[in-house]
């Protein structure tokens, strides 16, 4: 039985860009189903999947995984050929260490940048606390490219889970006119010169809805 992929809006959910990213960068194949984020029956539907009610939820005959950081190790261990964590044991609870972070952390830069694939690139003034989660951001990014990133342009070096979890920072980062130092701005191009990157922007572009809670120029909503 094949996978399904359940998603939100492709232009505001970050958590569905993780694993959907991932799974078109390693060829897993998978049908996906779009429930937009206002829906009426949205929290019905994806309860009724999952329990949380949230997306995404990865769909496989009878098991469900939900959260984006548990669907990318259930992947990982269904299709090892796809080396979404790294081999080297170092490199690998590197990788897991960081996407943790990620999943748990960067409260402030969450709420002040959301993800936005429509908005044009325009600076948008930071507060202290989503202004050091960048510089934390950066620094993880600088080091994995120092210490695991020889063997390509990705975060330990070949495209993995930990790129698929930072990917959407990568957007807001871009969206939102975020200065970052040079080895930051090289990983940014790696990732958004992904095909997969690319058929994902655009569908979200492509979106009719709106959530105002996501588009910091409110009542203002830009779209490139």
């Amino acid at each position: 039985m094949g996978l399904q992929l359940v998603i939100g809006n492709k232009n505001y959910s970050s958590w569905s860009f993780r694993p959907w990213l991932a799974m078109k960068v390693a060829r897993i194949a998978f049908e996906e189903t779009v429930i937009p984020l206002d829906a009426p029956d949205f929290k019905s539907r994806l309860t009724a999947l999952s329990g949380a009610g949230k997306v995404p939820v990865l769909i496989e005959g009878d098991t469900r995984v939900w959260e984006s950081l548990a669907i990318l190790e259930y992947l990982a261990e269904k299709f090892p050929e796809a080396s979404l964590w790294p081999r080297d044991a170092q490199a690998r609870a590197h990788a897991r260490a960081i996407s943790a972070e990620m999943h748990a952390g960067f409260q402030a830069l969450r709420r002040e940048l959301p993800m936005n694939m429509r908005r044009p690139v325009k600076p948008h003034p930071l507060a202290v606390d989503a202004a050091a989660d960048v510089a934390r951001i950066e620094a993880i990014w600088s080091d994995c490219r120092r210490r695991f990133g020889q063997g390509g342009p990705f975060l330990h070096g070949a495209f993995g889970a930990a790129d698929a979890m930072y990917a959407p920072v990568v957007s807001r980062f871009h969206t939102y006119g975020v200065e970052v130092g040079a080895v930051a701005r090289e990983y940014m191009r790696a990732i958004t010169a992904l095909p997969a990157w690319s058929e994902w922007r655009e569908a979200g572009r492509r979106e009719p809805g709106v959530l105002p809670h996501d588009e910091v120029d409110w009542p203002a909503a830009p779209r490139e």
